[in-house]
């Protein structure tokens, strides 16, 4: 397998700067640009399987959202919030200067892209939101509540595997090859240890904003998140695992009802969230992005 190339950018914050890394696939020059973002507590090489099978057609863009793989972490931690992700999304599409802007994001990279995606001279011209939408099911944040942030060391590549796909059942079937492939970027080795041993590559406190969110501030998000998906002018498609628990069929519907009117596909066999690394399902987003 070809490596992706890796880059940075500077975003501005509350604090100061801070890098953002991203993995870049196929030609630098194409001015055809996909980017695809990944879920909360993931990173951009999620999407390796799918940007080879796409870097025939795009330059595609995988960043590391801050506080994640190899993103700097920030210093106050409640910047891990959704606008100001958008806003570090707007500093690197500046250094991008894509004439074509199209975007996969995954569960948290689909919230991202729909803020952005619903902002006024909006850059982005196709939007995949992979299952995620403006209602999240309480019972999904509960179940991510209870790993996100926990304390965690693993003693080999195969531990971590084992444990990480105990919470990630929702991702459907994969080959333990495939499953070690999505592991290996999302370890680090353990700063503490004088022996081999990794930790998880993201920073615990991602989890301060998150277990901050009251039901009434969930209330007034989703609202917003309403609001500005009804903002959205660009065609979109949303993937949806038909065991989803954190995207219902009844929200799915609705979007397929009001703002731009989504294209609904579901994939049988899987919950939350489907990984772009079946045929199937890239085969799904490739002919929605690549349709005249």
């Amino acid at each position: 397998m070809h490596e992706p190339r890796l880059n940075h950018v500077q975003c501005l914050d509350t604090r100061g700067l801070h890098r953002m890394a991203w993995w870049e696939w196929g030609d630098a020059g194409n001015p055809r640009v996909l980017v695809c973002v990944h879920g909360l507590s993931r990173q951009g090489r999620d999407f390796d399987t799918f940007a080879q099978a796409m870097q025939g057609d795009y330059r595609v863009v995988c960043p590391d959202v801050v506080g994640r793989g190899e993103s700097d972490r920030l210093a106050d931690p409640m910047g891990y919030q959704i606008p100001a992700y958008v806003a570090d999304m707007v500093t690197l599409l500046a250094r991008l200067d894509a004439a074509t802007l199209h975007w996969v994001g995954t569960s948290m990279g689909g919230l991202i892209g729909l803020g952005l995606a619903a902002l006024k001279n909006s850059p982005v011209s196709k939007l995949v939101l992979n299952d995620v939408g403006p209602s999240i099911e309480p019972a999904a944040l509960a179940r991510i509540g209870t790993y996100l942030g926990q304390p965690a060391r693993w003693r080999s590549l195969e531990e971590a595997a084992d444990a990480l796909w105990s919470i990630s059942q929702g991702f459907g079937p994969h080959t333990r090859e495939q499953w070690l492939a999505l592991t290996r970027p999302m370890l680090r080795p353990d700063p503490d240890a004088n022996d081999s041993g990794f930790v998880p590559h993201y920073d615990p406190q991602i989890a301060l904003p998150f277990r901050a969110i009251t039901p009434e501030a969930a209330r007034a998000g989703e609202a917003v998140l309403w609001g500005m998906y009804d903002a959205i002018a660009c065609p979109t498609l949303l993937l949806r695992g038909a065991d989803s628990d954190l995207l219902n069929r009844a929200t799915a519907q609705a979007m397929t009802q009001r703002g731009p009117r989504a294209l609904l596909r579901e994939f049988a066999g899987v919950g939350h969230a489907p990984m772009l690394t079946s045929p199937e399902q890239i085969a799904a987003v490739r002919e929605f992005l690549l349709a005249a």
